[in-house]
């Protein structure tokens, strides 16, 4: 039995892999269509380009009315991510909107990446290093770039590969 959640993760997944945005993947579970993996490749021009990342996606029956939770994999370092991962971002919290869709929620974690707001810190350190000495914010983002590819190159390899497998499923 198919819920309006699962309808409009089956739309957005349709979406997402027929027109993705640059330097997103992003794909349901082939046994969960409510637990999404994703890859964001870092924004060119940034500390973070050249990394990828990895994210995962949980949405619960409420969606679109609620955001999915959102957190990164692999290890970051950013004044808007937490230790676990998870993300200080208006739009998974109090910006949230039915419109908004996995590739836009995608995108605005990229673009964070790229555009912190220290004013909030989920990370304390990341924040005051981005304020106050921005050469040594950028030499830690960097390091972190370099452990993203390290967290399993091989899954990296296979995301777009697994997308269209997973499509096949999701759409059979």
């Amino acid at each position: 039995m198919s819920t309006a959640a699962k309808r409009r993760l089956i739309r957005d997944f349709k979406r997402l892999a027929s027109d993705p945005p640059i330097g997103i993947s992003g794909s349901p579970n082939p046994d969960n269509i409510m637990i999404w993996n994703a890859v964001i490749f870092g924004p060119p021009d940034t500390p973070f380009e050249d990394g990828s990342f990895r994210l995962t996606l949980t949405f619960s029956d409420s969606y679109p009315n609620k955001p999915p939770t959102v957190r990164f994999v692999s290890k970051m370092f950013h004044p808007n991510i937490y230790a676990n991962g998870e993300l200080c971002l208006d739009i998974l919290q109090n910006r949230w909107s039915p419109t908004y869709d996995v590739a836009a929620i995608l995108t605005s974690v990229q673009s964070l990446l790229n555009d912190p707001n220290p004013a909030s810190p989920a990370n304390v350190d990341a924040a005051q290093l981005f304020k106050e000495n921005s050469k040594e914010y950028e030499r830690r983002v960097k390091q972190t770039v370099e452990l993203s590819w390290l967290d399993n190159p091989e899954e990296i390899e296979q995301a777009e590969p697994e997308a269209s497998s997973t499509a096949q499923a999701v759409t059979a």
